[in-house]
């Protein structure tokens, strides 16, 4: 009979705690043993092609499943190769353990460095998910030395999820009651602790009971459907933000995270109440705040606004700002034209991620997203190379579901080598590369090739319909250079 060893029990630990999949990059080395006491206990494992990416597709990972993602990461300068990824994990407020086999020393940007030891092992792995979980969610280390992995070790049914957010204060919802009956226009904003299907839920019904209008960050994309009526766009994109704010008199915000990206304007124009998690705000404290998980505040809410004057929002007006939002994205030519088409050719429930730059802005209005985690992007805006990664773990996810990936020449160059994890595994992801002649020196047509991707141009409507079209109809990965 098989002994069980430290390794199986970090296993045991990751899988008790809701993590899907490890992953890692084929580096060899004492890692070696996670990986093969995961795939003895059923938890599957990815390698993809460098550290950074198997980072972000751990982090994605989590934050689609809601449970801690898990890589694996090889001594040496493999920990090194993985920062970049970390720090996305940090920016995004992902949950990922990330381990390691012989650097006990700390990691940059995880929240926690933790030692393991044979007696330990089960407690260890179970802190960890619970701390990578716990808010502010983000990155966890945990570092098994190499000589223990394959000791014995006793497994220990600890619990590895975190305790539930502590229940909103009446005296702190009484007050927000009063505040809210108060204000004739009250202005939503939601942020990325919006998302998941419970939050969505009661804020769609919070907006409708008012009824006032909701912008939402990004990452919350698709928290309130975007054709509702009461759905205004993209905090910073839709460009309708100021008038907004000139007519509301009181802004509210809704599971905001303090390292989502939010104009200034919103926090200095009106009174702002917000709710949401404990520290999810850090150093920013609204006028007045109601922490705890969003559904049980609105739901709380609900209760003390019933029979109360309805907002005097100008309906006619906030249809004219909607209408004028999706046309200022109408006016970005090709780019918006691409996307669009990209959202017309894939059935419902597609999942689109997007890369930063000059293009995310445009992705960000003209996609719609209808629930949740559909529009995948990152809280980092100088990140390169988030995309294809996140593309490929939101496949393995989802893998009923089409995915597509817009990105620069630059961002798909910084992910280059992932081309070849997704022809590997088959992910009938379609990349969309925006090309700018002018400053980009490599073709992303010969770049997925060089990796044995199908690939092709386009430089206009039709061009990229008929490329999309072939793409759609193939079971592989497919890179469409789009000249914008």
């Amino acid at each position: 009979m098989r002994r069980t060893t430290v390794a199986d029990v970090v296993v045991d630990g990751l899988k008790r705690a809701g993590t899907p999949r490890i992953f890692g990059v084929p580096s060899g080395g004492a890692n070696l043993a996670l990986v093969e006491a995961a795939r003895a206990a059923g938890l599957p494992t990815t390698l993809a092609s460098g550290e950074t990416a198997a980072c972000i597709m751990a982090a994605v990972t989590g934050d689609l499943v809601d449970a801690a993602g898990a890589v694996v990461i090889g001594p040496g300068p493999g920990v090194a190769a993985a920062i970049a990824g970390v720090v996305h994990g940090l920016l995004d407020r992902a949950p990922v353990v990330l381990l390691t086999s012989g650097h006990p020393t700390a990691v940059l940007a995880c929240k926690e460095t933790l030692g393991v030891e044979p007696e330990s092992a089960a407690h260890r792995v179970a802190h960890a998910a619970r701390l990578t979980m716990s808010e502010p969610r983000g990155p966890v280390h945990l570092d098994v030395a190499a000589e223990i992995l394959a000791r014995p070790a006793v497994p220990v049914a600890t619990s590895c999820r975190p305790d539930p957010l502590p229940y909103p204060e009446a005296s702190e919802l009484d007050a927000a009651a009063r505040v809210l009956s108060g204000a004739s226009r009250p202005l939503l904003l939601a942020g990325l602790h919006c998302r998941s299907a419970g939050a969505a839920q009661w804020l769609r019904a919070l907006a409708e009971a008012l009824p006032a209008p909701l912008l939402a960050t990004a990452r919350a994309k698709g928290a309130l459907p975007d054709p509702h009526p009461l759905m205004l766009g993209v905090l910073g994109a839709a460009g309708i933000e100021d008038r907004l704010l000139s007519r509301a008199d009181l802004v509210v915000g809704i599971g905001l995270d303090a390292l989502e990206p939010v104009p200034a304007a919103c926090w200095s124009t009106a009174p702002v109440l917000g709710f949401g998690p404990p520290q999810a705000l850090d150093d920013w404290v609204p006028a007045l705040q109601v922490l705890g998980d969003i559904g049980a505040v609105i739901e709380e809410l609900a209760q003390r606004l019933r029979d109360q004057p309805r907002a005097d929002w100008d309906v006619a007006e906030l249809d004219r700002l909607r209408r004028e939002g999706a046309a200022r994205c109408a006016g970005d030519g090709l780019t918006a034209r691409v996307v669009r088409l990209a959202r017309e050719a894939t059935p419902a429930g597609t999942i689109a991620t997007v890369d930063a730059g000059q293009h995310h802005a445009c992705v960000a209005s003209a996609w719609p997203a209808v629930a949740p985690r559909e529009f995948l992007t990152s809280n980092g805006l100088a990140t390169a190379g988030f995309a294809l990664p996140a593309a490929i773990a939101a496949h393995l996810v989802h893998p009923d579901r089409r995915v597509v990936c817009f990105t620069s020449t630059a961002g798909l160059t910084a992910a280059a080598t992932e081309l070849g994890t997704a022809a590997r595994l088959g992910a009938p992801i379609v990349v969309v590369a925006f090309r700018d002649a002018a400053v980009d020196a490599s073709d992303p047509v010969r770049l997925a090739r060089s990796f044995g991707v199908a690939s092709s141009a386009a430089d206009g409507a039709e061009t990229f319909a008929a490329a999309l079209g072939r793409a759609l109809r193939g079971a592989d990965p497919a890179v469409i250079s789009v000249l914008a």
